[in-house]
């Protein structure tokens, strides 16, 4: 178990402030956040490569704010990999036994080059690699020093669309197979999805939410985590009415629904995910669940392959995200009238 207690580090013009967190153990926990955010410090700092300025990290219930890294039974990759170029894929992945003294058996090496398909590399050297192929170099080296916790930095990022999916479902099996407490840190939102347990957001410098990926996803805890979690649609409304958790909003002369709690008269914001959004010509609802119907016009459309991206104009702007077939049978163009249509459940209200 990890266990981050009221952690702070300024760092030049950056400060990470009062972090509290707790990692399970065997947890394949996600710490995300964008670009800037403090995600790569806060790992670092549990690693042990810097110093807080105040607060404490406990390993397994044990204090190593002052311990040197070596002494924290963790294992780091970074997100380049930081592979030795000079050194073959045998001699790299060795690397970390010989620091910390440790001696395998031949079979026990092979055990895990076999399992991470690298065994055919180990007289190569890093250079001549694949991106995919150095990460599970990297790895190897990391999983040959028998450690509590892997750290993973930004871990997929270098690699493309076809070979992070490869990837991501090969991290996944390790971590079933070694019970390992994995801590990945991402800016990527379908790849924390995919291989969380449980997701922190960081944002700033702060830890703002914490919970499973549903609860991240699906029941931002504020705005800005919203906006960046994917929920692109925000129509201000007052509330009219409330029935048993179900609130009817005005806005711009429409009447919403909502699954919430709030005050009548009160104003609120609610935040739409441009997938959950269907596009219709007809204001007629095929589906009984979706109570949701606001006429408008097509704004604009941006092809995105097998998705278009549907801009709607009904008096504040909704994006939809729907199959290019259906845009192509609706005959959707810029001017064309059209309903957006969506159901109460994926309406998320904030104040």
């Amino acid at each position: 178990m990890i266990e981050i207690k009221s952690l702070s580090r300024k760092w030049k013009t950056f400060a990470l402030e009062n972090l509290d967190l707790t990692v399970q153990d065997g947890e394949y926990f996600v710490i995300l956040g964008p670009t800037g955010a403090g995600k790569t410090l806060i790992l670092e700092l549990i690693a042990g490569f810097h110093r807080p300025d105040s607060g404490k990290i406990l390993i397994d219930g044990r204090d190593v704010t002052d311990f040197f890294p070596e002494k924290r039974g963790l294992a780091f990759v970074y997100q380049n990999y930081s592979l030795f170029p000079h050194m073959s894929v045998k001699k790299n992945i060795e690397f970390g036994m010989r620091m910390k003294k440790l001696k395998k058996a031949p079979e026990e090496i092979r055990e895990i080059t076999d399992y991470l398909k690298i065994t055919p590399l180990l007289d190569r050297y890093p250079l001549t690699l694949s991106g995919g192929e150095q990460q599970r170099v990297a790895l190897a080296r990391a999983l040959m020093t028998d450690p509590h916790i892997l750290m993973l930095d930004e871990p997929l990022s270098a690699l493309d669309p076809r070979t992070q999916a490869s990837a991501r479902e090969m991290l996944a099996t390790l971590h079933k197979k070694t019970k390992l407490t994995v801590l990945h840190i991402t800016h990527d939102q379908t790849e924390a999805r995919i291989m969380a347990d449980r997701i922190a957001v960081v944002m700033d410098g702060k830890l703002v939410q914490v919970g499973t990926p549903e609860e991240i996803f699906d029941r931002p805890v504020d705005s800005h985590v919203a906006g960046f979690v994917g929920f692109e649609n925000v129509i201000k409304g007052k509330v009219v009415s409330e029935d048993a958790g179900i609130l009817r909003l005005e806005a711009d002369g429409f009447l919403l629904e909502a699954a919430a709690f709030a005050r009548v008269g009160e104003t609120v914001y609610a935040w739409l995910r441009p997938e959950n959004i269907v596009l219709s010509k007809s204001s007629a609802q095929p589906d009984t669940s979706i109570r949701n119907s606001v006429k408008g016009t097509v704004a604009g459309i941006q092809e995105l392959g097998a998705l278009v991206r549907v801009k709607v104009d009904c008096g504040f702007i909704l994006n939809s995200l729907i199959t290019r077939q259906s845009a192509v049978e609706m005959g959707l163009a810029p001017g064309s009238p059209v309903f957006a249509q969506f159901k109460v459940s994926a309406v998320h209200v904030l104040r």
